[in-house]
């Protein structure tokens, strides 16, 4: 008995599988890219190869416009657009039939101005609709001019096909992960909005915070000495440290708006009401003037009048002006300045100052309430205030917490809660130690301090200039609330000036 022998493998086989392998292998990459910039070219690149063509182009399906259009084409640099039903792509579109054409000069549909725009010249054409899994057409492949001058086949058209469902379907994951990412990007923008509205006077520091921590995580990349020697974010981690920098201050519209907007250590109906009432002892001062002059001149007679009126308008005058004083003092201590301990003493001291009213009763003239408003050390805010302020981290935590994040960005409640914690444990909320502070928290601290100081579009102080700022940021550093190593980056990076270089170009 003879032995068997396994029958010789053909050629056209060999081929046709390694295209199907090629399919299968590209497949595989497609499902894993969601860059949608990424994925066409890649697309077309496969295609060509699929079918031996000198070069394709792929075109979507934009049902809302009734149109097909394409970002990538090869041969072509700019977008195309067509409307469904026109040219060969578009009536695939339309009918959902492959066109497969020996010679494109001898049919009517196809569009010569192409060609004499780009200075090519078309022979064969083979397009094809790529399905979805329900069957509906999503966009067209179409392949032009193969390789070895001959028309293109069966087997192409076969080959195609295959390759337009598998693209679909990864197209239609990418625009819907574009999708996902304009609603992120509308989201957060309008809460951005929603928190300038409620305090107009820091528009602008979100935007400019986020900018400020996104840079600094780039200039990690180039970095290779120390802790951060291999520190890296990818693109998705950059997002989500812009999103939680950007919503690092949401909570603020959980804060009441008077302590949010206040400028100054008196809110200003508390003002109107001081100022009302040192107008109304000015009036006394003039009232027991006219008595004192009436009394006089009963005692010592009108012929004194001229003398009398003399002596009370240099009196009152001087009343007047102490007056003046006082109220120049409080107007003073009203600002938002580190105020001198003798300045203290000298607000208690003024409660002892009365006037009286128009029903005549005597009143005080600075109440203990406002006495203890204006004796507020630092910035405008009493510690009641200023632990409402502080609040508004926890209320940003729970807001973001509430939002069905993408695994990609499952951390932005986390990187935006921590932004006030110091490395010492002083910081709020939690007052946290450091090895519980992400790197991207302690980025968005120094961020967020150096905008606060050298914003000019607060009420309340002066912008601080750029060396001061750093000498600022120094001392935190030294007193251990601040990342010294993620500092230094910051400095030796220009980190504030090429910043603001790139939001100019």
């Amino acid at each position: 008995m003879l032995p068997q022998t396994q029958p010789p493998e053909s050629p056209d086989l060999n081929r046709r599988l390694k295209k199907l392998t090629s399919i299968l292998d590209v497949t595989k990459a497609m499902s894993a890219e969601r860059d949608l910039d990424l994925l066409l070219p890649l697309i077309l690149y496969e295609a060509s190869k699929v079918v031996e063509a000198d070069r394709c182009s792929l075109f979507v399906l934009d049902r809302e416009r009734n149109q097909l259009w394409s970002k990538v084409a090869q041969g072509s640099k700019s977008e195309i657009r067509l409307p469904v039903g026109s040219g060969i792509a578009g009536q695939v579109a339309e009918t959902g039939e492959v066109i497969n054409l020996p010679d494109a000069y001898a049919d009517e549909r196809f569009n010569r101005s192409f060609d004499t725009l780009s200075g090519y010249r078309t022979q064969s054409v083979l397009c094809v609709p790529m399905r979805d899994a329900n069957g509906e057409v999503t966009g067209v492949i179409q392949a032009l001019n193969k390789l070895n001058g001959q028309p293109f086949d069966s087997e192409d058209e076969e080959l195609l096909l295959a390759l337009g469902a598998q693209a679909a379907g990864a197209i239609e994951n990418a625009l819907l992960h574009e999708d996902i990412n304009r609603l992120f990007e509308g989201f957060v923008s309008a809460s951005v909005v929603a928190i300038e509205s409620r305090d107009p006077t820091t528009a602008g520091h979100s935007g400019r915070v986020a900018n400020l921590t996104v840079t600094m995580a780039r200039a990690l990349e180039h970095v290779h000495t120390g802790p951060y020697a291999h520190t890296r974010f990818s693109l998705s981690e950059l997002q989500e440290l812009r999103y939680a920098s950007l919503l690092h201050d949401f909570g603020k519209v959980g804060v009441r708006e008077p302590v949010l907007v206040k400028a100054e250590k008196l809110y200003p109906s508390e003002m109107d009401a001081l100022q009302a009432r040192f107008q109304l002892a000015r009036k006394d001062l003039q009232l027991q003037s006219y008595r004192r002059r009436l009394a006089a001149a009963r005692s010592r007679g009108t012929h004194h009048l001229e003398e009398i009126d003399a002596e009370e308008d240099a009196r009152l005058a001087q009343e007047t002006k102490r007056l003046d004083e006082v109220l120049e003092f409080v107007l003073t201590c009203n600002r938002p300045t580190v105020l001198a301990q003798g300045n203290f003493e000298r607000l208690h001291e003024l409660k002892h100052l009365r006037f009286e009213d128009s029903f005549g009763q005597e009143r005080p003239l600075l109440i203990e309430r406002e006495i203890t408003s204006l004796s507020i050390a630092k910035g405008t805010l009493s510690d009641e205030e200023r632990r409402e302020i502080e609040s508004h981290v926890e209320h940003t935590y729970r807001f973001l917490s509430q939002i069905p994040w993408t695994r990609n960005l499952r951390r932005v409640p986390e990187i935006a809660y921590a932004h006030h914690e110091k490395l010492n444990g002083t910081g709020y909320p939690r007052a946290v130690p450091d090895v519980s502070i992400p790197v991207q928290s302690r980025m968005m601290s120094i961020a967020d301090i150096y905008d606060a100081l050298t914003a000019s579009d607060r009420p309340y102080k002066k912008a601080v200039p750029h060396q001061l700022a750093l000498d600022i940021l120094q001392r935190e550093v030294k007193s251990g609330q601040l990342d010294a190593d993620l500092f230094r980056i910051f400095v030796e990076a220009e980190v504030p000036q090429r910043t603001q270089k790139e939001s100019h170009e």
